[in-house]
């Protein structure tokens, strides 16, 4: 299970919070113990706080393991660092993959970041009537907002090119 909130800050900052608790339905080994995790028992429990400026900016990122199956696992929260400083935009999930994949971080704290680069465009973004959707923000950004559907036919007819014509090829993401 992963739940993710945004909020809005007093301070005029915006917090991005992410859980993820991991849960089988039936009793399993792990290697770190002679004895089964009972069904229902949370292999994993952790937590990513993500804080941002108005220019979505990383300003602080903070985690907490709190249940792994390794106590080794706990020192991965601090790799989470690299990306203080980095904004969420376009080609966030290429750079959180890039500084933390594999033996460079945690995967499952890795994963949460990706996904919270949505949850703080969306939470923020709704939280802001001032921060609408722009063209700019949106097109080739996924299938719905790729410059030759109804949706940007729609939204911003100036954007819209037909199936057939020739697409600029978006930005790895």
């Amino acid at each position: 299970t992963i739940d993710m909130h945004a909020f809005t800050r007093d301070d005029g900052l915006f917090d991005v919070e992410a859980r993820l608790i991991d849960r089988k339905p039936f009793d399993f080994m792990r290697p770190s113990s002679s004895k089964p995790v009972p069904a229902g028992q949370s292999l994993h429990d952790l937590w990513v706080r993500l804080t941002l400026d108005a220019d979505l900016v990383a300003r602080a990122i903070e985690a907490s393991s709190d249940g792994t199956p390794w106590t080794l696992c706990k020192e991965a929260e601090a790799t989470l660092q690299v990306l203080v400083g980095e904004r969420v935009a376009r080609g966030w999930s290429s750079k959180v993959k890039e500084r933390l994949r594999g033996r460079a971080g945690c995967t499952h704290l890795m994963e949460m970041l990706v996904t919270m680069g949505t949850t703080a465009l969306q939470g923020i973004r709704g939280s802001d009537p001032k921060r609408r959707l722009t063209a700019e923000s949106k097109i080739d950004t996924c299938y719905a907002y790729g410059r030759q559907r109804s949706v940007v036919q729609m939204l911003w007819p100036e954007h819209h090119r037909p199936a057939g014509e020739a697409q600029p090829q978006p930005s790895a993401e």
